[in-house]
């Protein structure tokens, strides 16, 4: 939106007309009032699945797949505290992308001074003034505008060819000024495990339980020899009993057959 405001301040003396010619100046200066800044942070993560020269395909932190193509080489990343480029980057590479949109409202003050002498008037429209340089220059009148002339307040039926007067257009333009810092950083994936070759590698087994023991009756081992219990002692004392009784036997049977 812009908004304007003129106003014209006529300073007109008699004298000063009559005795010096005509002189005309125009001057401009601007000032700027600035209000309240805000600010807004946006963040986007995500991990860099496929780089190919200057195209990168970024998997985003909501699962969402982003493609990036004709990156410039000045686009750097922060990786660890360095400065990496798009040919630098690697997959598994974590990325994060911080915005920082700063909004400053502010008022641009426009003020241009015009002195000049009236070579012709238009009321209630618009004035003609010479300026310094000898051109003349038309300048529009804003409806209702009032005029001091000679400490008396007129409007512009109030201006005659010949007054030398000084006029000042204000004009203020409101407007925001929106400024933006990108921050990338990002953590490069872990290096993989070297492979170690040629190294003895020591496997430890544990030892399974062994299953409890089943109660039962311990049978005794057969003896390898028998044991000697008995000598031929009583053989011999046996074999003797049983000649002495043949003999007691025969004996008597001979009595018995014996005539008398």
């Amino acid at each position: 939106m812009i908004s304007s405001k003129m106003m014209c301040t006529l300073l007109v003396g008699g004298a000063l007309i009559a005795s010096s010619p005509a002189r005309a100046q125009v001057q401009t200066s601007k000032s700027e009032s600035q209000g309240e800044a805000t600010h807004q942070v946006k963040v986007e993560r995500g991990e860099i699945v496929y780089v190919s020269g200057n195209n990168v395909i970024v998997k985003m932190e909501d699962g969402t797949i982003r493609h990036f193509n004709n990156v410039p080489d000045s686009a750097t990343i922060n990786v660890d505290g360095k400065q990496l480029n798009v040919h630098q980057l690697q997959p598994g590479m974590k990325v994060e992308k911080q915005t920082i949109t700063t909004s400053t409202p502010r008022v641009v003050t426009t003020v241009k001074t015009v002195k000049g002498k009236v070579f012709h008037v238009t009321p209630p429209l618009s004035v003609i003034l010479t300026l310094e340089d000898g051109t003349n220059q038309e300048f529009k009148i804003p409806k209702g505008q009032k005029f001091n002339v000679d400490g008396q307040m007129t409007d512009a039926f109030g201006l005659k060819k010949g007054m030398v007067i000084s006029a000042q257009k204000v004009t203020e333009v409101p407007e925001t000024v929106i400024t933006q810092q990108i921050k990338r950083t990002g953590t490069a994936p872990p290096p993989p495990e070297p492979i170690q070759q040629d190294v003895p590698v020591l496997v430890v087994y544990a030892p399974s339980p062994a299953p409890a023991p089943v109660e039962t009756a311990a049978a005794e081992p057969a003896p390898k020899k028998l044991p000697t219990t008995a000598s031929n002692v009583p053989l011999v004392g046996l074999l003797g009993l049983v000649l002495l009784a043949g003999s007691l036997v025969a004996l008597i049977a001979g009595r018995t057959v014996r005539p008398s």
